[in-house]
């Protein structure tokens, strides 16, 4: 079996034998910096190609109605005002990528911290951090798929939704301001091809079962998904 030999081609092989990836980068250090620098890279190009594409007024009419809708007109109209294209594209922008630094910081202080079961483990929270960006590459796929709905959409007044196109909200079609778009929305397909490397990860990294393992990959995402949907319902 070829031996990993290079970050490029760890990103390519996690595909198709992730314990090998997993087991090469526990030893070695900086590659990760090359999932970080793609994933983020090609998290923003789709949004900004959107908001260069989109009829602005439009969007930010369905912005509005869809967020702001019980607001009196006034208001609405000084929230509008408010709104300009050059300042959401970039806030858009710089937050998904802020976005999936965050979220992989918890993550990795939750993998952090219940590793330490295992007292073989080695790995600090640097090391975690490092782990969670090998995980996250099957995100890459999202944008891809956004990004060619741009390029064959002709239609100005494209749904922001397009850019998640993996989405449970997406799948099923919900609008803006269904009670259940933001969970709809945060649920990918993707999330169990994520959910299935972290585990993979842990058995190379750790001695844990691989029962636990798998239980450690999945719960934060259940017990999220999970209290997000009682609070809807309730």
């Amino acid at each position: 079996m070829q031996p990993v030999s290079n970050p490029f081609q760890a990103m390519k092989d996690v595909f198709i034998k992730p314990n090998q990836v997993f087991a090469t980068i526990k030893e070695t250090h900086n590659w990760s910096w090359i999932p970080f620098i793609v994933i983020s890279l090609i998290t923003a190009i789709p949004i900004y190609l959107y908001f260069n594409f989109i009829d602005f007024d439009w969007y930010r009419d369905l912005v509005i109605q869809s967020t702001a809708g019980d607001l009196s007109p006034l208001e609405q109209e000084n929230m509008a005002k408010a709104m300009n294209q050059p300042q959401l594209l970039w806030a858009s922008v710089i937050g998904a990528v802020v976005a999936n630094i965050i979220a992989n910081a918890i993550l990795a202080l939750y993998l952090n911290i219940t590793t330490k079961s295992d007292e073989e483990c080695v790995q600090g929270y640097t090391d975690w951090y490092g782990f969670t960006w090998w995980t996250s590459i099957p995100s890459i796929f999202t944008s891809v798929i956004a990004l060619i709905i741009l390029s064959f959409s002709q239609d100005p007044q494209l749904s922001p939704i397009s850019l998640g196109p993996t989405s449970l909200a997406f799948i099923f079609g919900l609008e803006m301001n269904s009670p259940w778009f933001s969970l709809a929305q945060s649920v990918r397909l993707e999330s169990i091809w994520v959910m299935y490397l972290i585990a993979v990860g842990l058995s190379q990294w750790t001695q844990l079962p691989i029962k636990k393992t798998y239980i450690i990959a999945t719960a934060p995402y259940l017990v999220i998904w999970g209290a997000w949907a009682l609070m809807v319902l309730l």
